[in-house]
C-alpha cells in the first residue's frame, strides 16, 4: 500500500461511524453549499428579507404623507383664502397680520 492510502485511512478511521455514511456526507455537503456557496444563500436570503422589512415601512410612511397631501389639497380647494393666510401669512392691503407664538409648558 501506498503511504497516501493509509493517511486516508487512518483520517477515516477517527471520523465517528454515523458520519462515515455516504448519505450524511452527501447532506452534509448540499447543507454548506446552499448555506454558504449558493446564489440563495442565508446571508443573501437574510438581506433580501431585510430590505423588504424596510420597503414595507417606506410605502407605509410614503402613504401617510399622501393622505396628508391629499388633506391639505382638499382643505386648499375648500378654503384657499384661509389656506394662503395660515399657511403662508399673506394678508390684504389695508390689514396688519399679528403672529403670536404659543409656549409649550
Amino acid at each position: 500500500m501506498s503511504i497516501g492510502k493509509t493517511v486516508w485511512r487512518g483520517l477515516i478511521s477517527k471520523v465517528p461511524p454515523p458520519f462515515r455514511n455516504r448519505y450524511v456526507i452527501a447532506a452534509t455537503l448540499f447543507l454548506a453549499w446552499m448555506v454558504f456557496a449558493d446564489s440563495a444563500n442565508l446571508l443573501t436570503q437574510f438581506r433580501l428579507v431585510r430590505a423588504v422589512n424596510n420597503l414595507k415601512n417606506d410605502k407605509a410612511y410614503y402613504q401617510d404623507q399622501i393622505q396628508v397631501a391629499e388633506e391639505e389639497k382638499k382643505t386648499l380647494e375648500e378654503d384657499k383664502e384661509t389656506f394662503a393666510r395660515e399657511q403662508y401669512f399673506m394678508q390684504k392691503e389695508d390689514e396688519d397680520v399679528f403672529i403670536l407664538d404659543k409656549e409649550i409648558e
